[in-house]
Order: C-alpha cells, then structure tokens, then sequence
C-alpha cells in the first residue's frame, strides 16, 4: 500500500514538473524576438510611436530595421527576417525585384494592409509655388515641364529629388504617375536616406522631392498641394502564411494603426 502511494506521489510530481517544463517553455515562446525590416515610411509612422505597445500586447520583443521596402523583402525572401515592412503594392515590389532577383519564392509572399498615408511633395521655404496639378507633377516627372517659372515661379531650372536603392516613396510615385517607369526628368538626383532627401530639399532652392509626410511634417517642411493626394499604403509581408506570433504582430499593429485614422 505504501509503495502504491509512493508511486502515485511520484506520479503527481512527474507531472507537476512537466507542467512546469511546458509553462516555461510556453514563456520562452513568448518572449522570442520577431524581426521585422524594411520601409522607412512604416517605421516611421507604425513602429517608431507603436513598438513598446506592441510589445506588450503581443508578448513579443521585436528587433525593427528601416532599411527601405526592397532590402527588407530581400531579407524576408532570404530568411533574414520574420515580417517586412512595404510602402508600395507587393506587386510593385516584386516587379522591381523579379529584374534583379529572378527564380525568388515571389509566389509565397503574402501581404496585410495595415495602414494608409499621403506622400508629401516638399520644395524650398522660399519658393512662391504652392499649389499644382497632379498632371503638372506628373509633366515635371517625365521632363515636359523643366523650369518653375512654368507653375508661376522663378525662373529657375526644376531638380527633381529622389530616393534610390528601393525606397517605396520613389515606387509608389512611378506606379502612380509614371506607370511604373522611371523619372527622365533631366535635372534629377537620387539620394540614399528619406532624410537626405528632406534636407536637400531645404538647402536647394529649385528642388522639388517626394517625401515622407510624416518626415517632412516633423522637419515643418514646407508641402507643394496637388490637386489629387498620392497614396501610400503601408503592408507587412510575410513568406508562407504567418506564424501565431507574427499573426499576433500584425493584428495589433493594425489595431493601433486604426487609431490614428
């Protein structure tokens, strides 16, 4: 009788312990890093003011690297990374990497809306332009329109800024106005940061760049206004159908993203 209850004892104990094992495990799960990379515009606006709330909602540390949409659906298709953060359509996206990156596991990457944004047109303090058409812009894009004083400025040569190196600002603009071509505007520049890009912007007084909103809206940059917004609309990507843990990331970044509008 004794060895009987002895092993029943024992029984409850193993399970006990087991228990134990699979609640910390449990916890270990919890608490895993989730990487997330990619758009600035997303960073900036999602992650930069939502990161800690996430955190605690989801249980999750999250390791965020802004580093633009391509890099960080490179990191993804690469498995550098849990989740990428997109500003432009997914479709944009991979017809801009599938010229550079062909045979990628496009067919697997899934995309989930989370938020919209305007993209903002900045020009110099000084300049008296203050409103045009989204056909003007789209002329000033394509080389038809070259010098402000065409819009009711001075008479000085346009120089069109933009980011380079798969920045979703700069896709979302040649998908929207210039149907997926690049800009042959003939004073262009290219800059490497939305930052940069931002700061030319302030220092050159015949420039005109894409940026932003939030970016240039912090800088108190001054906006060029169109007649019709230009879009952006912010993704997270995954590759495969999410896991619970990116599923909880995603569900809680929208909900707080949800509250902005």
């Amino acid at each position: 009788m004794a060895n009987r209850r002895n092993f029943c004892a024992a029984r409850i104990i193993r399970r006990g312990l087991l228990a134990l094992a699979f609640a910390s495990s449990a916890s270990i799960a919890l608490a895993d890093p989730i990487t997330i990379q990619g758009s600035t515009t997303f960073a900036r606006r999602l992650m930069e003011p939502f990161q800690t709330e996430i955190e605690k909602i989801t249980g999750h540390e999250l390791s965020v690297l802004p580093n633009k949409s391509t890099p960080g659906l490179i990191a993804l298709l690469e498995g550098r990374t849990h989740l990428a953060m997109i500003s432009a359509s997914l479709d944009t996206e991979i017809a801009l990497l599938q010229k550079s990156m062909p045979g990628m596991q496009f067919d697997s990457l899934k995309a989930f809306e989370i938020n919209r944004t305007r993209v903002a047109i900045a020009i110099h303090n000084s300049n008296p332009v203050r409103k045009a058409t989204i056909n003007q812009v789209t002329q000033v894009l394509q080389g038809k329109i070259d010098n402000w004083s065409v819009l009711g400025g001075p008479n000085l040569p346009i120089s069109v800024v933009l980011v380079g190196g798969g920045g979703g600002v700069t896709a979302v603009v040649e998908a929207t106005l210039l149907n997926g071509q690049q800009a042959s505007a003939p004073n262009k520049l290219y800059v490497k940061t939305p930052v940069q890009l931002v700061r030319v912007v302030e220092q050159e007084r015949n420039a005109l760049g894409f940026a932003q909103l939030a970016l240039l809206q912090q800088r108190k940059g001054v906006e060029l206004v169109t007649d019709k917004p230009i879009e952006q609309v912010l993704y997270y990507v995954t590759l495969g159908e999410p896991t619970p843990a990116m599923k909880s990331v995603i569900d809680a970044t929208r909900m707080l993203a949800a509250k902005m509008m």
